[in-house]
């Protein structure tokens, strides 16, 4: 059975700044930065998303359904983006590049997608054949 602590009013609260440096997340090292920009610079179809996503799934699977094997990387979190991107602002993970450039996120995949347009896009980066 677990135990609850007991509630003492005498106990002092952690510092905010020392809760408020805790929580702030490292630097993102320069290194993961380049290797994102260098897969980008290689690959005709990047998909950049977190670990574990759902949405990073959704985006592989469609890809992969019209015939396009992207090359998947994963970070953790938008800020190795802001150099590889022109402007580095407004970036939403899952990012999908094609052909070096910045095609969107899910919902910019999908409008093309449902549009008609992916598949030209998909031809002219060089990820599809037929």
């Amino acid at each position: 059975m677990y135990q609850a602590i007991p509630y003492n009013a005498n106990r002092a609260w952690p510092a905010a700044s020392r809760t408020a440096a805790a929580a702030a997340p490292p630097p993102p090292p320069r290194g993961e930065e380049e290797e994102v920009r260098r897969a980008v610079a290689e690959c005709p179809v990047v998909v950049v998303g977190r670990s574990g996503c759902c949405l990073s799934h959704v985006v592989k699977r469609l890809l992969q359904g019209l015939g396009v094997n992207p090359a998947v990387h994963e970070v953790a979190g938008e800020a190795e983006l802001a150099g590889v991107v022109a402007g580095g602002g407004g970036v939403a993970l899952p990012a999908v590049f094609v052909g070096g450039r910045l095609l969107g996120g899910l919902d910019r995949l999908m409008a093309v997608h449902i549009s008609g347009e992916l598949v030209p896009i998909l031809k002219e980066a060089g990820a599809l054949w037929l």
